[in-house]
C-alpha cells in the first residue's frame, strides 16, 4: 500500500556497499524499517543520504507491504528545517544519545499519534532553545508517559519514590525506592514543560545521577532494553 506520511528517523546504518536501512517513527503507520537501495552511490535518484540525520522530520513517500520486512520509500522530503540540531556539538551529542534511546524503547508497529505529535514538537523546541542542558532529562520523563509507565503522581508528598513500581509511598520497601535528591529533582520535573526548564538549577554531577536512575526505571519497565552505548560520549560532552 502507498503511503504518505510524517515520519522521524531514528537511525540510518550502511547495509552493503551502496544500501542504507532506515529506522522511521512514521505519523500514520508507527514505527518502520526501510531498504534504500544504492542510495550511496546513485546521485540522481530522489532519495539522499543527508535526509536521514538521526531525528530529522521527513513527510515521505512509502510501499509498506505490512509484512513484518523491510519496507520501500519512494520519495523523502524534510518538513521541519533544523538549524542547530546537528551542527551545534552539545545539542547533537544529545540528538544521537536520543535517538538510541527511542530505537531500544519504542517498538509499536501501528500509529501513536499522540507519541508522535511529542516527538516532533520536542525536537523543534530543542532546535529552537539554548538553555538546554536538563532537556534530555525531562524528555526521557515525559516519554515514558507514551511507553505506559510513567509516575503515578498520587502521594507525591511521601518521602520515598518506587522504581518497581512506579509510584512514591510511605517507607523504603525494596531497594529500587529512591529517597535523596533524585527525589527531589524528580517531584520538580513531574509536570514542569520544557520552557521552564531553565529554572531548575543542576550541576553535572546531579545530572548525571537522575540520567542514570532513569536509565534503571527504563530497564525495570522496558523488557530487553539495553543502555546506549552514546552515553559515555553524551557525559563526556556535559562534563
Amino acid at each position: 500500500m502507498l503511503v504518505t506520511t510524517k515520519a522521524i528517523v531514528f537511525s540510518a546504518l550502511k547495509y552493503g556497499e551502496s544500501d542504507l536501512i532506515v529506522k522511521c517513527f512514521t505519523e500514520k503507520s508507527g514505527l518502520r524499517t526501510y531498504l534504500l537501495r544504492r542510495i550511496l552511490k546513485s546521485k540522481k535518484g530522489k532519495l539522499k543520504t543527508s535526509l536521514f540525520q538521526p531525528l530529522t522530520q521527513l513527510e515521505i513517500v512509502a510501499n509498506h507491504k505490512d509484512k513484518g520486512t523491510l519496507e520501500s520509500m519512494r520519495e523523502a522530503k524534510v518538513v521541519q528545517p533544523y538549524h542547530t540540531l546537528h551542527t551545534d556539538v552539545m545539542k547533537s551529542s544529545v540528538v544521537f544519545f536520543l535517538a538510541e534511546m527511542l530505537r531500544n524503547s519504542v517498538k509499536e508497529e501501528e500509529a501513536n499519534l499522540p507519541l508522535f505529535r511529542y516527538l516532533e514538537n520536542a525536537f523543534s523546541w530543542f532546535d529552537t532553545h539554548n538553555q538546554i542542558a536538563n532537556f534530555h532529562l525531562l524528555f526521557l520523563l515525559n516519554l515514558t508517559r507514551h511507553l505506559g509507565f510513567y509516575p503515578d503522581t498520587d502521594g507525591l508528598e511521601m518521602p520515598y519514590f518506587n522504581l518497581l513500581d512506579g509510584t512514591f509511598q510511605p517507607v523504603e520497601t525494596n531497594r529500587y525506592c529512591v529517597h535523596d535528591e533524585n527525589l527531589d529533582l524528580l517531584k520538580k520535573l513531574l509536570g514542569t514543560d520544557f520552557d521552564a526548564l531553565s529554572a531548575i538549577k543542576l550541576n553535572q554531577t546531579g545530572r548525571s545521577k537522575f540520567l542514570m536512575l532513569l536509565l534503571e526505571y527504563y530497564e525495570l519497565h522496558l523488557q530487553g532494553f539495553k543502555k546506549p552505548k552514546s552515553l559515555a560520549v553524551l557525559n563526556e560532552i556535559f562534563n
